[in-house]
């Protein structure tokens, strides 16, 4: 038998447009390795949008936006690569990432991620994204509070079992009575970043006539605040980008 009989998923499809979320690996054991600030590193997060941007920008891949917090990304593709193959899409994807990290963090040693590819037809964009922003809410608070725990003298493990079944309201109230209103940390921490193609006018010039010209360009867009996916203004952005 021919062994690319058995390679029975490799012509597996999907058509767009879908997500690829990329989740990484075993990245508690790179938080020790590289000794990065808790709960959050800023570093760290700068290199994660630079992936985004390599993503969008140089990789081939085309997504139309990234949206990216803790060690998370979501890829948006009206297009598909690869004729759709889904084996093709996730292992380039997740190998890529896993490439432009190791050299953004100077890691000597190996980084991973996985991919998973999920179907985004009509309003999905919208739902999926405000499910993986309250994701990183949810994140965000509890690294805050684990952190605390841990300042104090737990282990992560004792730190893990104090906070579990926590409300949020209580969470919350913990952090405050310790001077940290998490409504007021950066935003990056609270909503994640959202990383998106848009046109745009830049100048130039024409050696041939000597004049300064304008020509439109597609640019890279990184919003200092991204908006929450669950108001008005959040969702129309996300319309925008989908065009549904």
């Amino acid at each position: 038998m021919n062994t690319k009989d058995r390679e029975i998923f490799a012509n597996l499809t999907i058509f767009p447009p879908v997500f690829v979320r990329l989740d990484g690996r075993a990245f508690h054991r790179l938080t020790r390795a590289l000794n990065l600030r808790k709960p959050f590193d800023p570093a760290f997060h700068a290199s994660m949008r630079a992936v985004c941007r390599y993503i969008l920008e140089g990789s081939g891949l085309t997504p139309a936006f990234a949206y990216t917090f803790s060690d998370e990304i979501s890829l948006y593709f009206r297009a598909l690569p690869f004729s759709g193959r889904v084996e093709k899409i996730d292992s380039v994807t997740a190998s890529v990432a896993a490439s432009v990290l190791t050299i953004e963090l100077g890691c000597a040693e190996p980084l991973a991620f996985d991919a998973r590819t999920i179907p985004a037809a009509g309003e999905f964009a919208v739902e999926y994204l405000v499910s993986r922003q309250n994701e990183a809410w949810r994140n965000h608070i509890n690294a805050y509070c684990q952190s605390a725990l841990i300042e104090e003298g737990m282990t992560s493990r004792e730190a893990a079992a104090a906070l579990r079944g926590m409300q949020s309201d209580a969470m919350h109230e913990m952090m405050f009575e310790r001077g940290v209103n998490l409504a007021a940390t950066p935003a990056w921490q609270r909503r994640g970043t959202l990383i998106y193609r848009e046109e745009c006018i830049k100048e130039g010039y024409n050696p041939m006539t000597g004049e300064t010209v304008q020509a439109t360009r597609t640019c890279i867009r990184e919003l200092e605040e991204t908006p929450l996916f669950s108001s008005e203004e959040g969702a129309a952005l996300i319309r925008s980008l989908t065009g549904a």
